[in-house]
């Protein structure tokens, strides 16, 4: 009898376990979804150009903009917006 309570306890903290396992990523996915948000359409343009370069194009320009450019074009009235970046 004490060990199947013994075995009981032991699930309900593998649950919990798990439980908080789950909460982590959600909450890195979340994050890794508003830097997407923010910078992706950079690191788009980033990797084009690298690609580019890696081709054997030699006037490669990075078309990409700076990372302060980019979050002063962003406020709550223009957030879902996409303003050609």
């Amino acid at each position: 009898m004490s060990a199947n309570k013994n075995l009981k306890k032991l699930n309900k903290r593998r649950g919990q376990g798990m439980t908080e396992y789950i909460i982590i990523v959600a909450l890195i996915a979340i994050a890794a979804i508003g830097v997407i948000t923010l910078f992706g359409n950079n690191i788009r343009k980033l990797f084009g150009a690298s690609a580019a370069a890696l081709a054997g194009n030699e006037n490669v320009t990075n078309g990409g903009e700076s990372a302060t450019r980019q979050l002063q074009k962003k406020s709550l009235a223009n957030f879902g917006e996409n303003e050609g970046l």
